[in-house]
C-alpha cells in the first residue's frame, strides 16, 4: 500500500448520507445523552447489538443517571448484566459512576484524557464518548473499521499485529479532520457491520466502493487477514452442590479482582493431572472451604465456552462429611446458605445459571 494511497480520505458525504438514510435505529443514537452512550459504548464492547439492546434497556430504566448507577449496590449491577458477559465492565461501569460523582460532579467528562482516567474506558471507548456525546475529534477503531479500511485501501497485513492496527488508527484519523466526528465514526462501523461484511460483503450498496482497492480486485474475499488464533484451552471442571440438613445450598461469591468477580457460584475447580474428576472436587472444597465433603451422586454435566477457553462441567450433589463442620470462604469474597428457591436472586455467570435453573426444576 503506497502512502499516497494510505492518505486518500473516501468520498465522505457519499458515507454520511448512506448512513442517514440506512442507520439501524438505535434508542443510544436517538439521545446525545452523554450518560446514556457510554453505557452503550461499554455493553457494546464485546457484545452484538442485537444482544445488548433489551440489556442497555432494563439499565435504563433501572439506574437513568449516573447519580442512580453510583448510589446502587454492586449486586443490583450484577444482576442487570447477568448473561451479558464480561462482568468487568459492569464492575467498571459502577466504580466509574462514584469517581464521575466524586471527581466531576456527576457529569461525564468531555474530554478525551479525562475519559481515559475512568475505570473500563480505554482509547476506543474514549474516542466513541468524546466524538458521539460531544463531537471531537478523535476517530474510533473496531474490527468493523478495520475491515472497511483494510478493504478501501487494499491492505493485507495481518490485523493482529499491532503494527497494522496502528496504520489503520492513522489512517482514520486523517480522515475524521473536518467531518461530524460524531456522524462519522458511526457511519464507518455501521458500514462495516452491515454493508462490508466479513462474509459475502454487500460491495453494490457500498457508498464508497467506487475507490475500493479490494473491491476493485476481486479481494473481499481475502481482505482482511489475521493469522489464527491460538487454540483455545479446554478444562474439565468439578463443582459441588453441598446440601444441609435444611435443604440448604451452599453457594460463594467470587471475588471483585478475580474473573466473573462478585458473581455467585458453587465451590469447585480444575481437574489436574493425573486425578479423577471426584477428587479433584474434594481436593478443591478442602482448598476453597476447609472442609471435608461426601459425594452423593453427579446431578448434571454442561459445556461452556468463555471467550479464552471451554470448560465441561460436573456437578454433583454432597453433603457435608461432618455437619458440625463449618466451612469456611477461604477462596471466595463470602460464602451462603440459601434455599434453593432463592437463587435466582443472586447473579451467577451462564454456566452456574444452568445448574440453578436445574436445580429449581429439581428441587424447588
Amino acid at each position: 500500500m503506497s502512502d499516497s494511497l494510505a492518505a486518500q480520505v473516501p468520498n465522505v458525504p457519499s458515507l454520511l448520507s448512506w448512513y442517514q438514510k440506512e442507520h439501524r435505529p438505535m434508542p443510544w443514537r436517538e439521545t446525545k445523552n452523554p450518560y446514556y452512550i457510554w453505557i452503550s459504548e461499554i455493553m457494546l464492547q464485546q457484545t452484538r447489538v442485537d444482544q445488548a439492546l433489551p440489556y442497555f434497556e432494563r439499565f435504563i430504566t433501572a439506574f437513568p443517571t449516573v447519580e442512580h448507577l453510583a448510589l446502587a449496590d454492586q449486586h443490583d449491577v450484577l444482576m442487570l448484566w447477568e448473561g451479558l458477559g464480561y462482568y468487568s465492565r459492569a464492575r467498571n461501569i459502577h466504580k466509574a459512576a462514584k469517581q464521575i460523582i466524586s471527581d466531576f460532579g456527576g457529569k461525564l467528562p468531555a474530554s478525551y484524557q479525562e475519559l481515559l482516567s475512568l475505570p473500563g474506558i480505554g482509547p476506543y471507548t474514549a474516542a466513541a464518548i468524546s466524538s458521539i456525546a460531544f463531537k471531537l475529534e478523535h476517530a474510533v477503531m473496531d474490527g468493523n473499521v478495520i475491515r472497511v479500511v483494510c478493504r478501501y485501501l487494499g491492505l493485507e497485513e495481518d490485523t493482529r499485529k499491532n503494527s497494522t492496527r496502528s496504520r489503520v488508527q492513522k489512517v482514520v484519523d486523517e480522515w475524521i479532520i473536518g467531518q461530524a466526528p460524531d456522524d462519522f465514526n458511526q457511519a464507518i462501523m455501521e458500514l462495516g457491520a452491515t454493508v462490508c461484511t466479513p462474509h459475502r460483503p454487500n460491495c453494490e450498496s457500498c457508498p464508497i466502493s467506487v475507490q475500493c482497492v479490494a473491491y476493485s480486485e476481486s479481494k473481499t474475499d481475502v481482505i482482511p487477514y489475521a493469522s489464527k488464533k491460538a487454540k483455545r484451552p479446554h478444562h474439565q471442571i468439578s463443582v459441588a452442590i453441598i446440601m444441609n440438613e435444611n435443604n440448604e445450598l451452599l453457594i460463594a461469591q467470587r471475588p471483585n479482582e478475580a474473573m466473573l468477580g462478585g458473581l455467585w457460584e458453587f465451590p469447585g475447580g480444575k481437574q489436574e493431572s493425573n486425578e479423577s474428576i471426584e477428587d479433584a472436587l474434594l481436593r478443591e472444597i478442602k482448598e476453597e472451604l476447609g472442609v471435608e465433603i461426601t459425594i452423593l451422586n453427579e446431578f448434571m454435566q454442561l459445556d461452556h465456552a468463555y471467550s479464552h477457553f471451554s470448560i465441561h462441567m460436573t456437578a454433583f450433589l454432597c453433603s457435608l462429611a461432618d455437619s458440625k463442620q463449618q466451612p469456611k470462604p477461604k477462596a471466595s469474597q463470602q460464602i451462603r446458605w440459601i434455599p434453593v428457591e432463592e437463587l435466582t436472586n443472586y447473579p451467577f455467570p451462564k454456566a452456574n445459571r444452568m445448574l440453578t435453573l436445574a436445580l429449581i426444576d429439581e428441587f424447588a
